[in-house]
């Protein structure tokens, strides 16, 4: 399974390989050419002994225990946070560093939450964990973040539109399964989400909180903030669950302190590392999720001057939360550690 195009193959594990997210990481280890010297998929005992084809090859699925880790340089995790929790400091006794897509960690003040486009260098500071943010919050990121280190942003607010595929890969199939009740005239069921999405639109089902938010809108004040390196940043958001099977979209009102042009902001929306500016106002055609499905840029644009305030924008993305949202910014962390040699001593690198 070693792949020339890249010294120093690495031994990887994928934890959670049968979710929608673990398919999407073994889609881009191939489409990437990520240097593998051998690649185990682990999951539950209830998905032990599926079989998943990858290059050319037959893997079977493990089910994850004690010994899954040994030899183990790099774990792609996306097993939910309870999984997390068990998992990630064994696989880091083991020498291996984690990425970690769920929420267990990003808030430890020991663990780098990372954006590479945003903030690459906090990878270095890892002592064996990397936490991956909420999907929501990098797709916001890497489309503001740009203009941000032009003048600095004082206060977002967002809405977002979340696609089902941020329930998981169960998620889209019963949004498929409704819509089809409800053509026939019968009852939607809802078993994955707490009520119907098919035809439909609710708030965030994340547990509410006693200031009127819910986890999933803390989440992006949170993170960004710690992303951004900006404790102060103001951010408020309201998340949206709605009936799109995959990318999530998010309408955005920036604040600055001085007005920024839309010229300039196209300008470096433009330029942006992953980002693509799509907007064509003759036609009235601006990012849309299924533009955004399967694509690794973040979409932006309807970018426009808020004519409540002189110095605010309002733009709108589109992102794919399955690829940049989860898997892709994962393996670009990957990438990352291997471009900078970033992983500790006493791992188990393979010789090429």
């Amino acid at each position: 399974m070693e792949d020339n195009h890249l010294s120093k193959p690495v031994h990887v594990a994928i934890l959670g390989a049968t979710g929608a997210v673990g398919s999407e990481f073994l889609t881009l280890l191939a489409e990437r050419h990520f240097p593998l010297a051998s690649l185990k998929l682990l999951a539950s005992e209830r998905s032990a002994g599926q079989q998943i084809s990858f290059q050319g090859e037959t893997l079977t699925v493990e089910a994850v225990q004690e010994s899954s880790f040994e030899g183990v340089d790099v774990v792609l995790a996306s097993a939910g946070g309870s999984t997390s929790k068990r998992w990630a400091k064994v696989a880091v006794e083991a020498g291996a560093v984690v990425i970690d897509n769920s929420s267990a960690f990003r808030m430890d003040p020991q663990v780098p939450l990372v954006v590479p486009e945003i903030n690459p260098q906090a990878a270095a500071q890892h002592q064996g964990i990397i936490a991956n943010p909420n999907c929501t919050t990098i797709l916001l990121g890497v489309a503001i973040y740009p203009l941000h280190q032009v003048q600095p942003i004082q206060r977002v607010v967002v809405a977002t539109y979340q696609s089902a595929s941020g329930a998981g890969a169960r998620a889209m199939e019963e949004v498929k399964t409704q819509a089809g009740a409800i053509l026939r005239g019968e009852a939607p069921q809802p078993e994955i989400l707490p009520y119907p999405l098919a035809f439909n639109l609710f708030p965030h089902n994340s547990p509410l909180k006693e200031n009127g938010y819910c986890e999933e809108e803390l989440k992006m004040l949170h993170e960004t903030r710690k992303i951004f390196g900006e404790p102060e940043l103001r951010v408020s958001a309201t998340c949206v669950r709605v009936p799109v099977l995959r990318a999530h979209s998010e309408a955005v009102n920036l604040e600055f302190s001085q007005p920024f042009s839309v010229e300039k902001a196209r300008d470096v929306i433009a330029q942006a590392p992953g980002v693509r500016l799509v907007e064509d106002w003759q036609q009235n055609y601006f990012p849309m999720p299924m533009d955004a499905t399967g694509e690794d840029d973040v979409l932006v644009g309807r970018i426009r001057q808020d004519l409540s305030h002189a110095c605010g924008l309002e733009l709108w993305l589109c992102g794919d939360q399955i690829r940049k949202g989860a898997a892709l910014n994962a393996v670009q962390i990957a990438e990352l550690l291997l471009e900078k040699d970033w992983l500790k001593p006493g791992q188990h690198l393979a010789t090429c």
